[in-house]
């Protein structure tokens, strides 16, 4: 879908660019900030570095092909290489490990496979959501990936009902992977760049949601196939000292572009992925949130988890008033905050995340409206700069997904 470079006009490319750049922080110097092992790398490449969960982040890359247009389109093609390493790589060991995430995630962990994984969410006391993260059983131990920034969120929460957890009997330990590498290549062209790196790997046999250890070029990576692009891809977590090195191979690979920020937002967007921050909170549940498929059988029936009789009550009852939905709109992109009315001029929701889809050349975005509207088709109007626009509540994702599914 979409797999060729697409002329698009500059206004759009401008609106794409002022819209993703809302999502980004700014106010801190980056001399203040906390460094990935490839900063050098990516000010190297032109990256304009910005504050992002406290980290120094490229939203865009040096020269028109360093835009976000051209990086967001090539990622859709070809493949796309981003520095994700501001996010925190978290180990579970102990023989109670998965009974313990039970006690974490909504998910049903002790059901997942030797080398699977699965996207859960971590709620609060009172239902709403602290994290999103993908939770992957790595044999020897539980892996996961905790969001930019909340550390001092998630990791105090975890410890508490680990504290627990093991007053009670439980055998679990929490390990903390701090300061090393972290990359994601993605796109329907990574597979061909993984293949090459790894020419003893059957990346055919390599399921989407899986993880595992694997020589890279030579360098040892955990890797598993994800992304946070609706394309097929991978995640490769690397030692500190050897992140610069193979980020550096890949970006030789001819198939290979750095991605920004900018472009990140972009594409998850249009695959119809959250951001934690915007279209999730500490105040948001699973189902108001429509992701009460992370929730398993026994999760939904007996869960360990807090905030499980809320959520559970609210599921079973239908009792959620709001919902998130995906809309498409007319004009300039709707801002995140912007409210949502309805043909009577009444406040109905509001919009956590838009941007301008380079693939579909118009805005779309993520809203939370009142659950009367939630379907499909239904039209509304979005406040954007003072005037009311018309607004689409649209399906998502916006674009076809590319996972691999073989």
């Amino acid at each position: 879908f979409f797999r060729t470079t697409m002329a698009i006009s500059r206004t759009s490319a401008r609106q794409l660019a002022k819209s993703a750049f809302r999502s980004i922080r700014y106010g801190s110097s980056v001399a203040d900030l906390r460094k990935t092992p490839l900063y050098d790398t990516n000010v190297s490449l032109g990256g304009k570095m910005v504050e992002f969960g406290g980290w120094a982040m490229p939203v865009t890359y040096g020269g028109q092909e360093g835009g976000i247009m051209h990086t967001h389109l090539h990622t859709r093609a070809n493949a796309g290489l981003f520095d994700v390493s501001h996010m925190v790589p978290v180990k579970i060991h102990g023989k109670d490990r998965a009974r313990f995430m039970e006690h974490v995630v909504v998910g049903d962990i002790q059901d997942l496979e030797s080398g699977m994984g699965q996207l859960s969410v971590i709620p609060n006391h009172q239902g709403g959501l602290i994290d999103d993260c993908i939770v992957t059983n790595a044999g020897e131990y539980i892996y996961l990936v905790i969001n930019a920034g909340h550390e001092d969120k998630d990791l105090p929460h975890m410890e508490a009902i680990l504290a627990d957890f093991k007053a009670k009997g439980g055998d679990a330990s929490i390990e903390v992977i701090a300061g090393g590498g972290l990359l994601a290549l993605q796109g329907p062209k990574a597979v061909t760049v993984m293949s090459r790196l790894c020419p003893d790997v059957d990346f055919k046999k390599v399921k989407f949601m899986s993880g595992q250890k694997m020589k890279v070029a030579g360098y040892e990576c955990f890797v598993t196939r994800s992304g946070y692009t609706g394309e097929d891809g991978f995640e490769l977590g690397v030692k500190r000292e050897d992140t610069v090195a193979l980020a550096s191979l890949l970006l030789e690979q001819p198939e290979v572009l750095p991605v920004g920020l900018g472009a990140r937002d972009s594409l998850r967007l249009e695959a119809g992925l959250c951001l934690y921050g915007n279209d999730l909170d500490d105040t948001t549940t699973p189902v108001e949130a429509g992701l009460v498929w992370t929730m398993g059988p026994r999760g939904k029936k007996e869960g360990k988890y807090p905030g499980f009789e809320i959520i559970n009550k609210q599921r079973l009852e239908k009792s959620a008033t709001r919902a998130r939905v995906g809309f498409t709109s007319k004009g300039p992109s709707a801002r995140e905050g912007a409210d949502v009315f309805n043909e009577e001029g009444e406040k109905v929701g509001k919009v956590t995340s838009g941007v301008v889809s380079p693939c579909l050349k118009q805005p779309i975005g993520m809203a939370y409206v009142q659950k009367r509207y939630q379907k499909a088709g239904n039209s509304l109007l979005v406040d954007v700069r003072g005037k009311k626009l018309p607004m689409t509540i649209t399906k998502m994702p916006f674009t076809e997904p590319g996972y691999f599914r073989g």
